[in-house]
């Protein structure tokens, strides 16, 4: 990575340029020099931001630093516009970056470029948040401790926090200046950091730069009214923060979650002046998704990052995260998967269970969706967790019936099952759904029984299931309802019935104690 300069001194443009070894030699011993003695590379230029985050690393993070291409060209990307704020000229650009979790993006966006800038502009202010108050005051605080440091007072004596404003969610910066020689310095103040949630009030607040880390997590991309209540407060009430419209850019960074998350909400509008930058984990599956497409070359064994994320630790995430959140965090193409989510090949159908793996837990899981009338289906999944880790779904009871028989069969069938085996239920949305819930857990008085109202549709809810059942982790006691059981998942998203779908993966989630969705830091 070369950072070029145009004629212009403000300017900088990131170019990506093929590294030779000698030049990562001659940049590694240029880096151990720094590192040594910034004091005395300070007095001779100014330190980059790739540079500065690497002398200040110890102060906000235990762990040891790991250089990759990308952060580099992040913090070409985060200069140039720094530098276009710092000339009051026209922003070149808002910038949106998709790139996975544990990448170094919070500390390299929230975390270092506020403070970066203030060692060049005193007075610029900031608005960051995230999509709690929690995260964006955490990114705040190590911000406030890099200037409380005592590197950065050595490095950066003139520049301090006005003690009357030091608290969490806003804190103002000044600078000393000495205007007379043997007289004291004067004090000139400078810009703040407010920082908020996504939501949250910015009356009075307004920002030089403003910058969105992560403004929702798995949960809440789940619920078409958060997405919403996002997309909103971004576009009409964050845009109305700026110091100056035409000055101030906005700096949004996250992992994609959902088609119309912000970010995809954002490029549907097709605006001109938002740079995107999307860097897939890797791209052996989402190179279309990598943009601009000309970084493919840094990407080594088709990995951005070999060390923080290597082929290795992407198989687990994919277990742990399901397909549809592998795609979004990982991928950045958050698409519910299409036909085939289930490789149904891989189901393996036992005749009896093994006595050399036996039964560890097992549950009837039941969604209580169908009716007399026809349409869906009622269907109670039983499944158990064997003692080497897998699972095997063992029954399925399944019909169309009226709600005083379906309650008789529910019965009948808990006490068949026995004590042992938990009863999950489903809670449909509304009342009518919360008053059969309760009806159920009286008729089932004696039993373990577990209620849950699930969020998200039932393709995100099957997303972990199916992944276990792709791995060849999930087998069938064979029975007579193999075959609609199979055909139903063959089919699933686009067949016409889903229910033992979405009893499967409530009973897997169930045995696994898993929440749906789970965020990486």
């Amino acid at each position: 990575m070369e950072l070029v300069r145009t004629k212009k001194p403000c300017l900088f443009k990131a170019q990506p340029l093929e590294d030779t070894e000698d030049i990562k030699s001659l940049r590694d011993v240029l880096m151990t020099k720094i590192l040594e003695n910034p004091v005395a590379y300070l007095q001779q230029t100014g330190m980059s931001l790739f540079e500065f985050i690497q002398v200040f690393w110890n102060e906000a993070s235990e762990d040891t630093f790991q250089p990759n291409w990308h952060i580099e060209l992040l913090c070409k990307e985060l200069e140039a516009l720094a530098y276009q704020v710092g000339d009051q000229k026209p922003k070149l650009h808002d910038l949106l970056i998709n790139i996975p979790p544990g990448t170094t993006k919070t500390i390299t966006c929230s975390i270092m470029f506020p403070v970066w800038c203030w060692t060049r502009w005193h007075w610029m202010r900031f608005i960051t948040c995230s999509y709690s108050g929690t995260l964006a005051l955490e990114s705040a605080l190590k911000s406030r401790d890099i200037i409380r440091s005592d590197k950065f007072k050595t490095l950066y004596p003139e520049l301090g926090i006005k003690e009357d404003s030091d608290i969490k969610s806003n804190y103002r910066i000044y600078k000393e200046e000495q205007v007379y020689e043997g007289q004291r310095p004067r004090i000139n103040y400078g810009g703040n950091r407010y920082s908020t949630s996504v939501g949250g009030t910015l009356t009075g607040f307004h920002g030089h730069i403003i910058i969105v880390d992560d403004p929702l997590n798995p949960s809440q991309a789940a619920s078409e009214i958060e997405l919403q209540k996002a997309n909103y407060w971004i576009e009409r009430t964050l845009s109305t923060r700026k110091t100056d419209k035409r000055v101030t850019p906005t700096v949004l960074v996250m992992q994609r979650l959902h088609q119309n998350d912000p970010s995809g909400y954002l490029l549907a509008k097709k605006k001109k002046n938002i740079k995107h930058i999307c860097l897939p984990g890797e791209i052996r599956e989402y190179r279309e998704q990598l943009q601009p497409p000309e970084l493919a070359k840094f990407y080594k064994n088709n990995l951005l990052d070999a060390v923080r994320i290597n082929w290795d630790v992407l198989r687990e995430l994919e277990t742990d995260l399901g397909q549809y959140g592998y795609a979004g965090q990982i991928g950045q193409n958050p698409v519910p998967p299409g036909g085939g989510m289930f490789k149904v090949d891989n189901f393996f159908v036992f005749e009896s269970i093994p006595s050399s793996n036996p039964i560890v837990h097992e549950v009837r899981y039941w969604d209580k969706a169908g009716t007399a009338d026809g349409g869906a289906y009622t269907v109670g999944v039983k499944m158990a967790r064997l003692r080497d880790g897998k699972f095997i779904v063992t029954d399925v009871k399944r019909g169309q019936w009226a709600a005083e028989k379906r309650e008789i069969i529910i019965k009948n069938t808990a006490e068949m099952d026995g004590r042992n085996c938990l009863v999950g239920l489903e809670q449909e949305p509304g009342s009518g759904g919360k008053e059969s819930a309760e009806a159920t857990v009286r008729n089932l008085a004696g039993f373990r029984v577990e209620v849950e109202r699930p969020t998200g549709d039932k393709v995100f809810r099957a997303d972990p299931y199916s992944v276990q059942v792709n791995y060849g982790n999930v087998y069938i006691l064979r029975g007579e309802w193999n075959k609609a059981f199979i055909e139903e998942y063959r089919f699933f998203p686009f067949g016409t019935y889903k229910d033992q779908v979405d009893a499967g993966s409530g009973a897997f989630n169930r045995l696994v104690n898993k929440k749906i969705a789970r965020r990486l830091v």
